[in-house]
């Protein structure tokens, strides 16, 4: 709307005028007053009760949204934390593994636990470190000593063999008795 520009003449001036909310004083009435106040006051709560109802709306969706984020990641840290532990744990064992002391009686467990794996074969063949081997030589070990008349075996010196672990071969394969194979076994399963 265009504001007003032309001025207006009167032929008389004009008498007894006033803005329409003034008495005879020229103040305005208390009820105008009153009745400005209320407004004014109702319309600033009206505002205001918007301006709340649209802030608690996005302080709902923000913490609904933080909700939705912590039960998503939660899962994730704990897949996260158990492959740590796991990796952990492995590092740990094979740390006191290699430092554990190599024994005649440790080793004679380990051949024997490899000799489970070949039951019934006639023909075999028993690799062990060349350190191992002169363990159980010296101290007389009853696993050089057995004689079983059904089976043909021997145990040989070999070098590739790390220490603490053994190869036995037969004809049909090899059984792979070695602490890194067992250590990787170990891995595997943990963290399948």
């Amino acid at each position: 709307m265009k504001p007003w520009s032309d001025t207006l003449t009167f032929p008389k001036p004009l008498r007894d005028v006033r803005p329409r909310n003034m008495d005879e004083d020229g103040d305005t009435s208390a009820e105008e007053l009153q009745a400005s106040y209320e407004r004014g006051r109702s319309d600033a709560e009206k505002a205001l009760s918007d301006q709340l109802l649209q802030q608690r709306a996005e302080v709902q969706e923000l913490v609904t949204g933080a909700l939705k984020s912590l039960r998503e990641s939660v899962p994730q840290i704990m897949r996260d934390t158990e492959s740590s532990l796991i990796a952990l744990a492995l590092s740990i064992a094979q740390k006191m593994v290699v430092e554990l002391p190599i024994s005649a009686s440790m080793m004679e467990a380990v051949v024997r636990d490899a000799l489970t794996q070949i039951e019934g074969t006639a023909e075999f063949t028993v690799r062990l470190n060349p350190a191992d081997l002169e363990l159980l030589q010296k101290s007389g070990s009853d696993l050089l000593k057995a004689k079983d008349e059904t089976k043909e075996f021997r145990f040989v010196a070999a070098s590739e063999v790390t220490r603490g672990g053994c190869l036995v071969q037969t004809r049909f394969g090899t059984v792979d008795a070695t602490r890194e194979t067992k250590f990787d076994l170990l891995q595997r399963t943990l963290q399948a």
